[in-house]
Order: structure tokens, then C-alpha cells, then sequence
């Protein structure tokens, strides 16, 4: 087990203490001990590494918890009578990764029965670039916030 250690407390000889090496709390510390051998007193507590942050920089934990995601968005494929349905599922498959081919027909399908289908939802910047690359294809397509969350 390696352990970076920071300052060392020797203790006397005749001084009890476990000499099985391991984490102890010490004076309201967690400390790691080693021994020379055991039994043979001479253990040391090594004092906990206590990691600092400068002024005005977070520390890891404080990025987690300040990190907010994104609210998603809903990529939106709207009917047209321009486009033959095979290349609708076409344009879907090629544009959208992971897009399936019975996905692809399932959405072409209730975009052409109901005027509009939901394509995908994703981060806002995402849900830009394959609105964008719809349109760019012949698809009519927009955009929206999606409300409720993924």
C-alpha cells in the first residue's frame, strides 16, 4: 500500500498502540499506521495528506456539485409532401447516430400520419447540428426546449 506521507510522529517504545498497519482515527484524525516490525514498537502515524485549493479555485468536489447540464432539447421531423418516405428514413439513418433502421421508418411513419415527430432528444448545441443537417438533406425540421426532461 503506498501512502504519501506528509510529517511522521514517532512513538516511544513503551508507548501501546495496535502495530497492525491500516487507517485509525487519532485525536480526531484518520491516520495510516506502519510499522518497523511487529511488535517491536517504533510505529509511526502518518498524518493525512489534506489536499488545498488556492483562493478563488474550486476544488473537484465543488465543480460536481456547481456543474449543471444543459436543459435537452427535441429534435422535431415535420410531414412534407416533397420528400418519398424511403429517403426520409435515409436522411434519418445517416444523420442521426445510432439511428436504426426501424426507428427511422417508426418516426417517418407517425411524421407522416400526425404531421410531426419527435426525432431525438439531446443538448441544445446537438439538437442545432442535426436540425441543420436535416434541413440541409430536404427535411423540414426544428427545434424545441423539451419540457419534463429526457
Amino acid at each position: 500500500m503506498e501512502t504519501a506521507i506528509v510529517a511522521r510522529l514517532a512513538l516511544s517504545p513503551n508507548h501501546v498502540f495496535n502495530p497492525k498497519p491500516g487507517p485509525y482515527n487519532y485525536r480526531g484524525m484518520l491516520v495510516a499506521v506502519s510499522s518497523a516490525a511487529p511488535g517491536k514498537g517504533g510505529g509511526l502515524l502518518e498524518r493525512p495528506v489534506i489536499e488545498k485549493t488556492a483562493p478563488g479555485r474550486e476544488s473537484e468536489f465543488d465543480l460536481r456539485k456547481s456543474k449543471k447540464t444543459a436543459p435537452p432539447y427535441r429534435v422535431i421531423l415535420h410531414n412534407d409532401n416533397f420528400n418519398k418516405r424511403e429517403y426520409v428514413v435515409q436522411v434519418l439513418m445517416k444523420v442521426i447516430p445510432g439511428m436504426t433502421l426501424d426507428n427511422a421508418v417508426n418516426i417517418m411513419q407517425e411524421a407522416h400520419h400526425n404531421g410531426l415527430s419527435v426525432v431525438i432528444i439531446c443538448a441544445q448545441a446537438d439538437a442545432e447540428e442535426h436540425c441543420m443537417q436535416l434541413r440541409g438533406n430536404g427535411l423540414l425540421s426544428s427545434i424545441e426546449p423539451a419540457s419534463g426532461g429526457c
